[in-house]
């Protein structure tokens, strides 16, 4: 019997994974809307891994839709926290054209 060399491993929490750069586009540019409207909301989370990110070949009149992400989000006030169905889309060069949360 041969035995290979181990390495271990240290797990990543879900709350310390880095998010995608279109996802943490899509938080930013929500975070910012939504608490200019809501100074109670504090953060933001989107569950990645129940993320469905859409790759989109379609226009909106002449703006091109290039990616769909949708899933759900937690949207943190001091209150608080009740899940929401999220929608983002972006456009060329990751431009986030529309992020949307439903109500509670």
């Amino acid at each position: 019997m041969l035995a290979a060399p181990a390495f271990a491993q240290t797990p990543v929490a879900p709350s310390e994974k880095p998010a995608s750069p279109e996802v943490a586009s899509c938080k930013s540019t929500a975070l910012t809307t939504i608490a200019a409207k809501e100074p109670e909301i504090k953060d933001i989370f989107i569950d990645e891994d129940g993320l469905t990110i859409a790759i989109s070949e379609t226009k909106v009149e002449d703006t091109p839709i290039t990616r769909i992400i949708m899933g759900e989000a937690y949207l943190r006030t001091d209150r608080s926290d009740k899940p929401r169905r999220f929608l983002c889309l972006l456009g060329e060069k990751g431009k986030v054209l529309l992020t949307f949360f439903t109500q509670r």
